[in-house]
């Protein structure tokens, strides 16, 4: 048996580089794979995958992604056109049921979604297709490149009609799952046309000052002195004007500011434990939000998480500030099992696992991998852990609840339903933070324990 010749190597600062790339990431999400490389190959005419229902799978790392030939200066390029791609998922699905015969292989599947969603954003048609091609060289040989050429060459012949046959399809025009913008119907009948629109723009970049090294205003001061504008917002936050890179920010490096979305820094101002408190901060990784807290006052803080690498994470942020906490590896819903009598907090934080639904711009996987079951399935969760941290807290203690969810099951059903069950929990405040042009979106519930 004669082996096929290897690929030819792409420029690494191509486009051809890039698309290639982002198809071999966009394919592993499209698999629900959890590994980092590509699918095993098969010939043309494969079943092609609809993304499986698995946590989001999206993890642009220097060290794991991008690699082969691809440079690490092409990340910022793969990782636009893995979102874009996921973003617009819907629409390229939909485009591609009417531009194939027959489905393709699964990563030449990912490529011409990546290839569609670089078509819709670039007036350079002509170099897109091209570089199209060159990318589907990298694949068996070569042997798909002509499909990847005929179905990008049609689509640009039949654009307005392909448009327009997409029109009573709304999980393609609205970028979402059908059953996902039912819920927001149902949920915010009169709200659900922004939380779309929200979670299918890029997010903004928001920024928490170290408030023990100095105030928000000043930072802001120092930003317009490089060049960079933004706006307060609330104690400690600037919201950007434009996004850019973490190296770009001033005192980054030394602690002197963070990034974390304004409406997540909500969080620790409607906890607001006094100095001394003994506080929890459950499922606190990457540590942003128990950052917050301590930079807020002097308290004597442990954050728990259940996965230890990214409790290394949250030792990580907290040493680049220069502030500390102790650092527990634990189940929430099991505070025997990491050493906590009942009464052991002054004030808990407990950031649950949830949809994500409020973060999608952010994590577009999100919308395509959750199924409507997976609802259901985080509510339960949600009330473990509500229940397990709830002895944990002492009378006349404050818990805040947090999700970064727009789903009622998961945010103020959850809660009346544990107010009504739990005699001892009176609800304090409830804030709804719904997606918006500077912020995510966030639900908060405070909760104080009656004596």
């Amino acid at each position: 048996m004669v082996s096929s010749p290897p690929p030819p190597v792409l420029p690494p600062d191509s486009l051809a580089a890039a698309l290639w790339q982002a198809s071999l990431e966009l394919a592993r999400v499209l698999n629900g794979s959890c590994g980092r490389q590509p699918c095993g190959r098969q010939p043309c005419g494969q079943q092609s995958h609809k993304p499986q229902s698995r946590e989001p799978q999206l993890r642009f790392r220097d060290e794991d992604f991008l690699p082969g030939n691809a440079h690490v200066a092409s990340r910022g390029a793969v990782k636009d056109i893995v979102f874009g791609a996921l973003r617009r998922y819907g629409e390229g699905d939909a485009l591609l049921s009417f531009l194939l015969r027959t489905p393709p292989p699964l990563e030449i599947r990912a490529l011409l979604l990546c290839a569609l969603f670089r078509l819709q954003t670039w007036s350079d048609a002509h170099t897109v297709v091209n570089q199209a091609v060159e990318a589907a060289g990298q694949w068996a040989g070569g042997r798909c490149k002509g499909l990847v050429n005929g179905v990008l060459r049609t689509f640009l012949r039949q654009r307005e009609a392909l448009v327009a046959a997409l029109a009573p399809d709304s999980a393609a025009t609205l970028w979402h799952p059908d059953w996902w913008l039912a819920r927001l119907r149902t949920a915010w009948p009169g709200d659900w046309p922004r939380i779309v629109t929200a979670g299918n723009h890029l997010p903004p970049l928001g920024l928490r000052v170290n408030q023990r090294r100095l105030a928000a205003a000043d930072y802001l001061a120092r930003l317009q002195a490089t060049g960079l504008t933004g706006e307060l917002r609330g104690e400690a936050g600037i919201v950007l004007e434009k996004p850019v890179p973490v190296a770009n920010l001033p005192g980054f490096a030394e602690g002197l500011v963070s990034v974390q979305d304004w409406g997540a820094q909500r969080a620790a101002e409607l906890l607001d434990p006094p100095a001394g408190s003994r506080v929890l901060d459950a499922c606190a990784a990457p540590g942003g939000k128990t950052a917050h807290l301590l930079e807020r006052g002097d308290i004597d803080l442990t954050a728990l998480d259940v996965d230890p690498q990214r409790c290394r994470l949250i030792g990580e942020n907290l040493q680049r500030l220069g502030i500390r906490a102790r650092v527990r590896c634990g189940d929430a819903s099991m505070p025997h099992a990491w050493g906590r009598a009942p009464d052991a907090f002054d004030a808990i934080l407990a950031d649950v696992p949830c949809s994500a639904s409020g973060v999608v711009r952010r994590h577009p996987d999100i919308k395509w991998l959750r199924r409507p079951q997976d609802i259901p399935g985080f509510a339960r969760t949600q009330r473990r852990i509500l229940e397990r941290l709830w002895t944990a807290l002492t009378p006349g203690g404050k818990f805040l609840y947090a999700t970064c969810s727009v789903f009622p099951e998961e945010n103020g059903e959850q809660i009346a339903k544990f107010t009504n069950r739990v005699p001892d929990a009176r609800l304090v405040a409830e804030e709804h933070w719904l997606p918006g042009e500077q912020h995510d979106g966030f639900y908060y519930a405070l909760l104080q324990k009656r004596i």
